[in-house]
């Protein structure tokens, strides 16, 4: 919408304060116990948790809601993601995702592009034409049988010879992706279980009249846009990766019912929205570490308008290209994100590794000992008994 009206014009420290407020890192939330009904409301306030299967240091799930909230119990977040009845499930929302379970509705235009072959990954395609015979064949072994992972297809192989295990994923991700089939759990090595929606959902959401695609949209866009506060068009489009041809609409609805205000962030190329809802927090003390699958840092672009920090995931370059490491996270402390560390797990001798570490230019002087604080909070928290921090007690050296 880059013809809409600009109203007002805002700093980059206002606009920082506003993205930082609306996605939870305010320092009072750490002061109390994380509880189960904490750890549900911090995820229907960011509207998602991204899932990914990277272990090195804690699944991306676990990692947001230790930013905001400190420590907590990590099998807290076990059951609810798996409690019935549902109030949480599992789709592609920014790339797979634990989600609200009254957004459901909201993704069904997703689910309808993926049964004619759209929106999804081109190997997944032919299951939606040439395929779909071997796909509706498997739908049918689920409804007879109960819940089924890949690797009891891929069992079957060797006793029947009817699937290769790739056809097998790759058919359960089709009809996962059209809805023809839900994520029950998880199991193992932290491999997707698929079942009936009707077994797995809550028949009050199932039964939900599905929304038009353009009122879908403008609803997620308005949820991107109240956990974002401050955003560009881009910004809002990224969080739940909508396709880029169906914004302009949804997002000129919002302009003109009043949930979006566009206004000009001094710096910024792009025209802005702010959420009706946004407030720029005065209380923004404090230190986290950030996953590589936070929201806050998720969208590169947006991480480096808003903090100045030049972020990439580097876990799919060569080692011997990495700039800063294999898992790394950016360090906030006060509002700004002042350094960055590669860390890692051991699990083993029960370490917290720090891999390498680097402080931006403009980190403050008590920059390093926030991190080793933040570090062992980490270390305390994932049942690890040390951190191997000589990394960072380099950059202490070289800061002194």
């Amino acid at each position: 919408m880059a013809g809409g009206d600009v109203t007002a014009e805002i700093s980059p420290n206002e606009a920082r304060r506003i993205a930082l407020t609306a996605q939870g890192f305010n320092a009072s939330e750490r002061d109390r116990a994380a509880t189960p009904q904490r750890l549900r409301r911090t995820i229907g306030e960011l509207g998602l948790l991204q899932i990914d299967s990277v272990n090195v240091l804690a699944r991306a799930h676990y990692l947001p809601l230790f930013s905001r909230l400190g420590s907590y119990d990590r099998t807290a977040l076990d059951r609810i993601m798996v409690e019935r009845p549902r109030r949480f499930f599992e789709y592609w929302g920014h790339e797979a995702s634990l989600l609200p379970i009254d957004s459901q509705p909201l993704f069904r235009w997703r689910m309808e592009r993926a049964r004619a072959g759209d929106g999804i990954w081109g190997r997944l395609q032919p299951y939606a034409t040439t395929l779909r015979g071997e796909a509706d064949a498997l739908l049918e072994r689920i409804a007879r049988e109960g819940p089924l992972a890949a690797s009891d297809i891929a069992e079957a192989v060797a006793e029947k010879g009817m699937w290769a295990w790739s056809e097998a994923k790759q058919a359960l991700e089709w009809l996962f992706w059209s809805g023809l089939v839900a994520a029950t759990h998880r199991r193992g090595s932290f491999e997707r279980v698929y079942d009936l929606p009707e077994r797995v959902l809550p028949r009050r959401v199932l039964d939900l009249p599905t929304p038009a695609a353009v009122d879908a949209q403008r609803a997620l866009i308005g949820r991107a846009a109240k956990a974002l506060g401050i955003a560009t068009a881009g910004d809002l489009r990224d969080y739940y990766r909508l396709p880029a041809p169906d914004m302009a609409e949804p997002l000129r609805q919002l302009v003109e019912d009043g949930t979006l205000t566009p206004v000009k962030v001094r710096g910024w190329k792009q025209e802005a929205y702010l959420h009706a809802g946004a407030k720029a927090g005065r209380r923004l003390a404090g230190a986290a570490l950030v996953s590589p699958f936070d929201p806050l840092v998720w969208h590169r672009p947006r991480t480096e308008r808003l903090f100045g920090f030049r972020y990439r995931l580097e876990i799919y370059t060569p080692r011997h290209k990495r700039e800063h490491g294999y898992y790394v996270l950016p360090f906030l402390l006060d509002g700004a994100l002042v350094a960055r560390v590669d860390l890692k797990a051991d699990r083993g001798s029960g370490t917290l590794v720090v891999q390498q570490a680097s402080l931006e230019p403009a980190a403050p002087p008590h920059a390093v000992e926030a991190l080793l604080a933040e570090l062992r909070r980490m270390a305390a928290w994932l049942d690890l008994g040390d951190v191997d921090a000589a990394a960072v007690a380099r950059l202490g050296r070289e800061a002194g």
